[in-house]
C-alpha cells in the first residue's frame, strides 16, 4: 500500500516552486489567498514573516508534488501528515480545496507569528539521546518535548535563554548534537494554548468535507474525520508530533511504499532509521 507523507514547515528554502504550469496555478492561489508571492518571495501584506513565508513554501511544494504524484499514476491507499502538514494533506484528501489550505496558513502562520513579537522563541534540535534525558532536561530548563521523530531525533520549543541552557545540557549528557533554531512560536507546547480563542476562530471558518483518502493523524494514530478537522488543527499544536509512532502504525496497516510529498526528504531520513529498528526488534 502507498502511503503519501506531508512534511511541516521546512527549516530553509532550498528551491523555488517548479516553474510549470501546476506550480504558476499554486503560485497564483498563494498570491490571491494568502497575500505572499512564492516566486519573488515577497509579502502583499505588512504583518508577514519569514518563518509564516517558510510555512507557505513547504505547503505550496507540498501541493506542487501531490499533483505531480497523482499525474503521475501513484494513488495512495492512506496519507500521513508531520506538524503543518496537516493542512497539504487536507487539500490531497479533498476535505479542503487548495486555496483553502494556502488561506489557512496564512492567516493562522501570522496569528501565532504574533507571539514570538513581544517574546524570542526557539527550536531544539536533539540527536542522539533517547526519549527520558530527552524529556528530564526539557522539564529541568522549562522547554517542551515537541516533536518524537525517531527515538534518536527529538524536536523541543520554548523561549530562546531556557534552551540555550537545554542545548547546553543535551551535549553534557551525551548527544549526538544539539542545535538550536529562532522560531515565531512554541508549536506543539501548551504555551500555543495562549492564542486558542484566535486559532479557533480561524479553523472554524472552514467547512471540512470527509477525507476521500484515509487520514491518520501523528497525536495518536487515528483516522480523523470532517468533523474531526477544526479541533484537531488547534489541538495538533498543544500536543507533541508522534512521528515514531505514526510510522510504526502505518507499517501495521500494511503500507510498503512511502512518498514524501514536498520539500526535502526529512520524512525518509526518520523512516529508514526507524526500519532499521522495526527490523532488529
Amino acid at each position: 500500500m502507498n502511503c503519501y507523507m506531508f512534511p511541516g514547515q521546512p527549516l530553509s528554502r532550498s528551491r523555488g516552486i517548479p516553474q510549470d504550469h501546476d506550480g504558476e496555478q499554486i503560485a497564483e492561489l498563494c498570491r490571491r489567498h494568502a497575500l505572499f508571492d512564492p516566486e519573488s518571495w515577497e509579502w502583499l501584506t505588512p504583518d508577514g514573516t519569514d518563518n509564516v513565508a517558510l510555512q507557505l513554501h513547504g505547503v505550496a511544494m507540498s501541493l506542487h508534488g501531490a499533483r505531480t504524484l497523482k499525474k503521475g499514476g501513484v494513488t495512495p491507499g492512506i496519507v500521513a501528515e508531520h506538524s503543518m502538514g496537516i493542512y497539504p494533506a487536507a487539500a490531497l484528501c479533498g476535505s479542503l480545496a487548495e486555496e483553502s489550505v494556502l488561506e489557512i496558513t496564512s492567516r493562522g502562520g501570522r496569528a501565532m507569528a504574533a507571539m514570538g513579537s513581544s517574546r524570542h522563541y526557539s527550536l531544539g534540535c536533539v540527536v542522539g539521546l533517547t526519549v527520558e534525558p530527552v524529556t528530564a532536561l526539557a522539564e529541568n530548563h522549562g522547554v517542551y518535548l515537541a516533536n518524537v521523530n525517531t527515538d534518536r531525533h527529538f524536536l523541543l520549543a520554548g523561549e530562546l535563554d531556557p534552551m540555550n541552557g537545554a542545548m547546553a545540557e543535551a551535549l553534557a549528557v551525551g548527544a549526538f548534537s544539539a542545535n538550536s533554531f529562532s522560531c515565531d512560536a512554541p508549536l506543539h507546547t501548551p504555551l500555543m494554548g495562549e492564542l486558542e480563542g484566535e486559532l479557533r476562530a480561524i479553523f472554524s471558518d472552514y467547512r471540512y468535507r470527509d477525507p476521500q483518502v484515509p487520514l491518520m493523524n501523528h497525536v495518536d494514530q487515528c483516522c480523523l474525520c470532517g468533523s474531526d478537522l477544526a479541533d484537531f488543527m488547534y489541538r495538533e499544536l498543544l500536543l507533541p508530533v508522534q512521528w515514531e509512532r505514526t510510522y510504526r502504525a502505518l507499517r501495521s496497516a500494511g503500507v510498503d511504499h512511502f512518498f514524501e510529498v514536498g520539500q526535502g526528504d526529512s520524512l525518509k531520513k526518520y523512516n529508514r532509521w526507524l526500519e532499521s529498528r522495526w527490523e532488529g526488534s
